[in-house]
């Protein structure tokens, strides 16, 4: 027998295994794309809510935290493609938009930069879950209804899920807010992971 030729033979099966491990692994991550709310505004990463979530569904999905505190739907969509190259996640978690509001940026300029992270999400085979964000009453009813608007909009265009905004019900409670109140604590962390966990697991089918 010519092993050679065995080996030569199985080179193709080996390298479709391996491919298909690779991407197994791949497709149990769920990227969160946010800013200061999921990355954990002046508390240490490890403190903030997608890595509790992280270490309750104990990496299974594993969940990478791409948030950057002030990031807008502009720099997260920058930020986009390099995280999907590197972490080839199979679901990502849209949390952007509430820097744009809070400078008042045209709701338009905003809904067309989430549409354009929603469809790179989409083109790298990911599946995109939208994440409702709403801006304070003292915005004004006109600017902050037409900035809610885009959300459900976007989602129902694109045929992905909304979550809900999970700083409603931090609101709710003054001591689980920061002293610039927009920044939930690190005592609200807990209460929003179970919150998502709650949330997502349909979504990300976890057991």
């Amino acid at each position: 027998m010519n092993f050679k030729n065995v080996f030569r033979w199985h080179y193709p099966f080996l390298f479709l295994l391996a491919f298909m491990t690779l991407r197994a692994t791949a497709a149990e991550t769920l990227l969160v794309l946010g800013d200061s709310l999921s990355a954990g505004y002046r508390m240490s990463a490890s403190a903030a809510w997608p890595a509790l979530l992280n270490d309750k569904w104990k990496n299974s999905p594993r969940i990478v935290n791409g948030s950057i505190s002030g990031d807008t739907a502009a720099q997260g969509l920058a930020r986009l493609p390099a995280l999907l190259k590197q972490h080839q996640p199979r679901w990502v978690l849209i949390e952007l938009g509430g820097n744009d509001g809070l400078r008042g940026f045209p709701p338009q300029q905003i809904e067309q930069q989430l549409s354009q992270a929603i469809k790179l999400a989409q083109a790298a085979k990911a599946q995109p879950v939208l994440m409702q964000v709403r801006l304070p009453a003292n915005y004004g009813k006109r600017y902050t209804e037409s900035f809610a608007a885009i959300y459900p909009k976007l989602a129902q265009e694109h045929a992905i899920p909304l979550l809900p905004f999970f700083m409603e019900q931090v609101y709710l409670k003054p001591e689980w807010m920061q002293d610039d109140g927009i920044h939930p604590t690190s005592a609200a962390q807990p209460f929003i992971a179970d919150l998502m966990a709650k949330n997502l697991a349909p979504l990300v089918k976890h057991e």
